[in-house]
């Protein structure tokens, strides 16, 4: 069953088509991977779905509801959560607020609540506990390394219980070690139900991680299939080839 659903999605910055009649679906249970030369208008698709920017034309579909046009918060809301390839932590709060902050709100009557509530404060916890860094709740978001801040995205993307979730380059910048955890993260999530569409440049990565893969180039999705499918198709290598 498709949870998410692009069709014919185009956005255009001024006289640069950065996503072209873009169509593809990601369906619910999958890691997807959407790997492409930079510049294929892979953030861009990352950004239309999670409501930064909207679509020139086109619709995106999640859970068989539109939700093109609508604003970020509503989306989380509906049920997708993302990362960013460089993390973007409120650096004066601390790790635990950082998290706090993305519970999903009622309605203005909580944005203005001084208080917060004990559920969401042992939830935030929990999810800290989860990625590793609990021990580090009470310090600055901006003591943080970098492994960590992706860790501390990663915690506040699942505060709102997302079906789908949107990873930026997770691989990016990280070591090893911090990346075989990561990736323990992501099939644990995977097998309690989570959905994930990943944007990667680290091919082995997206090729042991990833089923289906779908393959972006000048906007537009150029093949979508099973990694080693990918791997073989002579489109793909002339794709990355041409943008070297």
């Amino acid at each position: 069953m498709a949870l998410l659903e692009l069709n014919e999605v185009t956005k255009r910055f001024g006289g640069l088509t950065a996503v072209d009649r873009c169509s593809f679906t990601v369906e619910a249970g999958t890691i997807t991977g959407l790997i492409g030369p930079n510049g294929a208008g892979k953030t861009t698709v990352f950004n239309l779905i999670s409501g930064l920017l909207k679509p020139d034309v086109g619709k995106i579909l999640f859970a068989g509801e539109e939700v093109n046009g609508k604003p970020p918060h509503l989306i989380t809301r509906k049920g997708i959560a993302r990362t960013f390839q460089i993390a973007r932590e409120f650096e004066e709060m601390t790790v635990l607020e950082n998290v706090i902050t993305h519970s999903p709100t009622r309605g203005l009557p909580d944005l203005l609540k001084r208080s917060v509530l004990k559920e969401e404060r042992e939830k935030a916890i929990a999810l800290l506990e989860f990625v590793g860094i609990a021990h580090l709740a009470y310090e600055e978001a901006r003591k943080l390394s970098y492994g960590q801040k992706k860790l501390l995205e990663l915690a506040c993307a699942l505060m709102a219980d997302p079906k789908l979730i949107l990873l930026d380059e997770p691989a990016g910048g990280v070591n090893p070690r911090l990346l075989e955890r990561i990736v323990e993260h992501i099939e644990t999530l995977h097998r309690q139900g989570t959905t994930f569409l990943i944007i990667e440049h680290k091919m082995d990565l997206v090729m042991g991680l990833c089923h289906p893969v779908i393959v972006m180039a000048y906007g537009k999705v150029l093949a979508k299939g099973s990694p080693e499918e990918i791997q073989e198709d002579p489109r793909v290598l002339d794709a990355y080839l041409g943008a070297a």
